[in-house]
């Protein structure tokens, strides 16, 4: 296959972006669109005459001129339309989170399989220069042992119909952590509060425990008055600050950190705290959205696995899971499986 032909089905808040950069890699045609509203449609139409449009998904899904399938609908749709494209024999990039549940994921990603297909999610910010950095300074050994990830994602947001603050905004900062360390969670801790008395939580927090010690906390809410998007990475040599709010240095290394000793006869913890310079690291300014597309065409073409794998979606969607359970049960630590 030298050319990927392309259908995307939902054109709401982000089905423009993706057209857009879909539309500018070398090797693909964005063929077809499909929304249900017309007057969505029309921007199609004026932005891209050459795209074909409907509001019948089954003219994608069906069509056999079409070699892949882009899905950006609600999650609820997610499964249903991924597994009927794979099915028809479609390669299938899915939105964040990837299903409603693990068991829907983990047919599809076995679907796939069987199929030689690729399925892939499009989680963003494994793309980004900030988190590729950051994945650099882990690898190499620049900040050392990871020992803690603390996330804060809030904002005066749009409140979703369908699935709670933590299936809308922790699958960022969850695919982040799982792209960054190796190790992953064995159980996880999470609270949350609906203010809208109809069962889908505002706010939210989550807490993953790890075998070794290691930590990750977030922080999601749709009703904060200030939008904050950080994240710290606390290693045992250096410190990362993450702020993708931060228009040029979104991320800042901090040569601070702790030693700890015991004195033996007082029977106590000593302390010893230092704080060192801080550094800005050069980022790569790509669009993420535009090396995300980008790899899904190649690795179409080029039967390579994406850096966004389906493998981090199905993780992604354990934790949620497990996250629900957890706040139906007041805070209960509820085991990954």
């Amino acid at each position: 296959m030298s050319t990927v032909n392309l259908g995307l089905i939902g054109y709401g808040y982000w089905g423009p972006n993706l057209v857009r950069n879909f539309h500018a890699v070398n090797n693909c045609n964005v063929k077809m669109v499909v929304d249900a509203r017309q007057e969505r449609l029309d921007l199609v139409t004026r932005n891209y005459p050459s795209v074909q449009c409907s509001t019948n998904a089954d003219d994608i899904l069906n069509n056999p001129d079409i070699d892949a399938v882009v899905i950006v609908t609600p999650v609820f749709a997610h499964y249903t339309l991924a597994k009927k494209a794979l099915e028809n024999g479609k390669h299938v990039l899915v939105e964040k989170p990837m299903t409603a549940s693990v068991a829907e994921a983990e047919e599809l990603i076995a679907l796939a399989e069987s199929k030689g297909l690729l399925l892939m999610v499009d989680h963003t910010f494994l793309y980004t220069g900030a988190v590729r950095k950051i994945k650099d300074l882990i690898t190499d050994g620049t900040i050392g042992r990871v020992q803690y990830i603390d996330s804060t994602r809030i904002n005066l947001g749009l409140f979703q119909p369908d699935i709670n603050v933590l299936w809308d905004l922790a699958p960022h900062d969850i695919s982040i952590l799982n792209f960054l360390v190796d190790e992953r969670p064995i159980s996880v801790n999470a609270t949350g509060v609906t203010h809208t008395n109809n069962n889908i939580e505002n706010i939210a927090y989550l807490t993953l425990n790890y075998a070794d010690g290691f930590i990750a906390h977030f922080n999601c809410s749709w009703t904060s008055p200030v939008k904050i998007r950080m994240m710290m990475i606390g290693g045992d040599k250096k410190m990362v600050v993450y702020n993708d709010i931060e228009p040029t240095e979104k991320v800042k290394i901090y040569d601070t950190g702790y030693a700890h000793k015991t004195d033996e006869d007082k029977k106590k913890i000593l302390v010893d705290y230092r704080a060192g310079d801080v550094y800005v690291p050069k980022l790569n300014t790509v669009e993420a959205l535009a090396d995300m597309a980008k790899d899904f065409i190649t690795c179409i073409i080029e039967k390579k696995e994406p850096v966004s794998n389906n493998r981090i979606g199905l993780d992604v969607v354990k934790i949620l899971e497990a996250s629900n359970e957890s706040i139906k049960n007041k805070g209960k630590e509820v085991a990954i499986k």
